[in-house]
C-alpha cells in the first residue's frame, strides 16, 4: 500500500480523505458520475476482462477506483441520446501520472480503461497512471456505425472537440481524488487513437507531455481512394466469374503471394545485417517485382506480365493526370503476404474499413480525389496540421507505424512527419521533441506473422519528458517470434546486426 492511500473497513480512502463512492457527487460541470465502484486487485497470471479477450496479466494489476460517467448528455438528431461517455480507472498506487487512452473505428463504445497500447507487457494502469477511456461523444454498434455523423456536435465530438473536452474533465475528477493536480500527462492511441493523438498536439498543443501515435487514421478519405485504386487494379488484373465480375482477392494465388515474399526477402531481408524473415532498413530496399516476370508460360516460379504490372502499379498509388500522388505509395514488405489474421496482406485483396458509396461511374482516382476535397464536413476530421512550435517548446511526441499496415500506408504518415519537422526547425532539431519508428511486419497496430510487435513506448517517452533521457532503440519482441528481441531504431537511422553474438538478443544490434 502506498503512503497515498490508507486502509479502512475493506474499502479505500484517498489522501484527500475521499472514498470510491463519494466520487458521485462530483460537482465538475456538466459531469454526471453514473457508477463508482473499487475494483480489487488482480495477481500475477489473473485474467481481467478487456471488453474483448481476456487479457492474462504478466503483472499485478493494483485496486483502482472506476468510476464511469457521461459528459454533456443531450438529445440530438432524431431525438437520439449523446454525450461523452467515460471510463476513469483511479488506482491505489497513483503516481501522479494521467492517461487518455485512444479509441479505435468510429468509436461509439467505451474500451477497458488500461492504457496497454505501446505499454509491452505493463498497461499504464498496472503503473499509477490514472487512465481514462471515452466513447466520443456518441454510442454505435460494431466498431464503423457512422449514424451519428449526421449530428453536428457528435460529428464534431468524434472529429476533435471530445478529447480535449474529456481531457479536462478526467484531469479535475482525478486532482479531487487525490487532493492534488495531475503531475505529468500522456495519451497512448492507434488507428483512430492514433489520428486523436495528432489532433491533441495539433489542436490541444498545452494538454499532454507525451503523445504516442501509432499507425493513425489521419486522413481517411484518401486513404480508403488508395485501397479501392488497389482493389480497381487488382480486379481489371484478375480472373473473371461466370458473370464476368472479377475478385480482386484472386489476382494472386497463395503460392504467388509466398513467391513474392520469398523474392523480396532475398533483395532486402540482409540490408541490416542479418537473414531473419524482417526487413528492418525499409528505406534502403529497393525491390522490384519486374525480376519475378515469367519468361514463358505461368509457372509457381514466376509471375505473368500482367500479375507484375499490377502489382507495381497497384503499390506505387493513385496519381493525378500530372503525375503527382492523390494517396501514397504502400511499402513492400514480408506482411504483405500475410493470409491469415485480423487483417490480411494487401496481396490478398484490400478490405475498406468503411464501404465507400458509389455513384456508378468508372473508377476515375482523380475526379474521386476532387470529391474528397469538396467535402469539408469530412475533411475537418483530417489531422495534418504541422505547425507544432507551441507542442514542441514543452512536450514529446513518438509516431510508430507497422510497416504491413493494410489499412493505412506507413509512408503517409512518415510523410506527415518529414513535413512536421521540415515546419518546425527541420529534421535534426525535430529529434530534440519527436521520434518516428517504422514496425518491420506489423500490421494494423499489432500482428503479423513474422513481427516484433510488443514495445514499451510508454516507458520511453515517460522517461524523456521526466527525465530527460531521449529514446533511441526501444527492445521489441513478438509472439509471431519467440526467443527474438531487436530494438526498434528511430529515423534516420535503423536496426543493424552488429555481425556477432546471438541474433535473438537486442544488445547485439545498433541503431545505424
Amino acid at each position: 500500500m502506498t503512503a497515498l492511500f490508507i486502509a479502512c473497513n475493506a474499502f479505500l480512502v484517498s489522501a484527500a480523505g475521499l472514498d470510491c463512492a463519494s466520487m458521485t457527487n462530483s460537482k465538475a460541470t456538466g459531469v454526471t458520475i453514473q457508477k463508482a465502484e473499487q475494483i480489487s486487485a488482480v495477481p500475477v497470471g489473473g485474467l481481467i476482462n478487456t471488453g474483448a479477450a481476456p487479457m492474462k496479466l504478466e503483472v499485478a494489476m493494483p485496486s483502482y477506483c472506476r468510476l464511469d460517467g457521461i459528459v454533456d448528455p443531450r438529445k440530438g438528431v432524431n431525438d437520439a441520446a449523446y454525450g461523452i461517455r467515460f471510463a476513469l480507472a483511479l488506482p491505489e498506487n497513483y503516481n501522479g501520472r494521467f492517461m487518455l487512452q485512444g479509441g479505435g473505428g468510429l468509436n461509439g463504445s467505451v474500451g477497458m480503461p488500461l492504457g496497454a497500447q505501446a505499454a509491452g507487457n505493463i498497461p499504464a494502469l498496472a503503473r499509477g497512471y490514472a487512465v481514462v477511456s471515452m466513447d466520443s461523444g456518441h454510442e454505435g454498434k460494431g466498431g464503423f456505425d457512422d449514424s451519428f455523423m449526421s449530428d453536428q456536435k457528435a460529428a464534431l465530438d468524434f472529429y476533435y472537440l471530445a478529447v480535449g473536452r474529456i481531457t479536462d474533465v478526467a484531469k479535475e475528477l482525478v486532482a479531487r481524488y487525490y487532493g492534488k493536480p495531475v503531475a505529468h500527462s500522456y495519451f497512448s492511441g492507434c488507428s483512430t487513437g492514433g489520428r486523436e493523438g495528432m489532433i491533441l498536439s495539433q489542436r490541444y498543443p498545452e494538454l499532454y507531455d507525451g503523445i504516442i501515435v501509432g499507425n493513425p487514421a489521419m486522413r481517411t478519405g484518401y486513404s480508403n481512394l488508395g485501397l479501392a485504386y488497389i482493389g480497381e487494379v487488382f480486379g481489371e488484373a484478375a480472373p473473371k466469374d461466370a458473370s464476368g465480375k472479377a475478385d480482386p482477392g484472386k489476382l494472386f494465388s497463395d503460392s504467388d503471394k509466398q513467391l513474392i515474399k520469398t523474392s523480396l526477402l532475398s533483395t532486402c531481408d540482409e540490408k541490416d545485417g542479418i537473414k531473419d524473415g524482417m526487413i528492418f532498413n525499409p528505406l534502403a530496399c529497393n525491390y522490384d517485382p519486374v525480376v519475378l516476370t515469367c519468361k514463358g508460360g505461368k509457372t509457381d516460379n514466376c509471375l505473368t506480365e500482367q500479375q507484375v504490372k499490377a502489382l507495381k502499379t497497384a503499390f506505387a498509388g493513385p496519381k493525378d493526370p500530372f503525375g503527382n500522388d492523390i494517396y501514397v505509395s504502400f511499402p513492400y514488405d514480408p506482411g504483405i503476404a500475410d493470409m491469415d489474421g485480423f487483417l490480411p496482406g494487401l496481396l490478398a485483396g484490400p478490405r475498406i474499413p468503411v464501404a465507400q458509396p458509389s455513384d456508378g461511374e468508372k473508377f476515375d482516382a482523380a475526379r474521386l480525389a476532387a470529391q474528397i476535397d469538396k467535402n469539408e464536413n469530412a475533411r475537418i476530421g483530417d489531422s495534418l496540421w504541422t505547425n507544432l512550435s507551441t507542442f514542441a517548446s514543452r512536450g514529446k511526441l513518438i509516431f510508430y507505424h507497422g510497416m504491413s499496415d493494410p489499412w493505412f500506408s506507413p509512408l503517409d504518415t512518415f510523410t506527415y512527419y518529414k513535413n512536421m519537422a521540415a515546419e518546425t526547425g527541420g529534421e535534426q532539431k525535430a529529434l530534440e521533441w519527436s521520434r518516428f519508428y517504422f514496425v518491420p511486419g506489423m500490421g494494423h497496430c499489432q500482428g503479423g506473422s513474422a513481427t516484433l510487435d510488443n514495445f514499451d513506448i510508454l516507458g520511453a517517452i515517460t522517461d524523456w519528458v521526466e527525465k530527460g533521457v531521449s529514446p533511441e532503440g526501444i527492445v521489441a519482441t513478438g509472439r509471431s517470434l519467440p526467443g527474438q528481441a531487436r530494438p526498434l531504431c528511430p529515423y534516420p537511422t535503423h536496426t543493424q546486426y552488429k555481425g556477432q553474438g546471438d541474433p535473438g538478443d537486442a544488445k547485439n544490434y545498433e541503431c545505424r
